[in-house]
């Protein structure tokens, strides 16, 4: 039984990961005109910020700084065609990394948000 007292099938997935950025006008150019992201209703909780929607996940995001974002912490997006979404964001100058593949698991390249935030893009092999 694992411990902390609640079973594994208490946790259904994860709703929302929450982000940190400098300025919210550009991460909303950035996740939600460039990437796609369905922008969502948010209610006034005294901090600037975007609530968003990728497929069944959403991600929000706050209007401010603690601090610069540690090198190798990321989160990933479900992709169906990495080459093409490489293709299509190169076209906004956004860079993404070379794939790299991890054998009978996943193709994957990164980029970084506005703020400097590293994003994963995962294709399932």
């Amino acid at each position: 039984m694992p411990t902390g007292g609640l079973a594994m099938s208490a946790l259904s997935g994860i709703h929302h990961v929450s982000i940190n950025v400098a300025d919210v006008d550009a991460a909303r150019r950035f996740y939600v005109d460039a990437l796609g992201l369905e922008l969502l209703p948010r209610p006034e909780l005294g901090v600037p910020g975007l609530w968003m929607r990728a497929g069944a996940q959403e991600v929000h995001l706050l209007g401010m700084t603690s601090g610069a974002p540690l090198p190798e912490q990321h989160f990933a997006f479900a992709v169906a065609d990495l080459d093409a979404l490489r293709e299509r964001l190169g076209t906004l100058d956004i860079r993404v990394s070379v794939p790299m593949e991890i054998p009978g698991i996943c193709r994957q390249a990164f980029t970084r948000d506005p703020s400097g935030n590293l994003v994963e893009f995962n294709q399932r092999l």
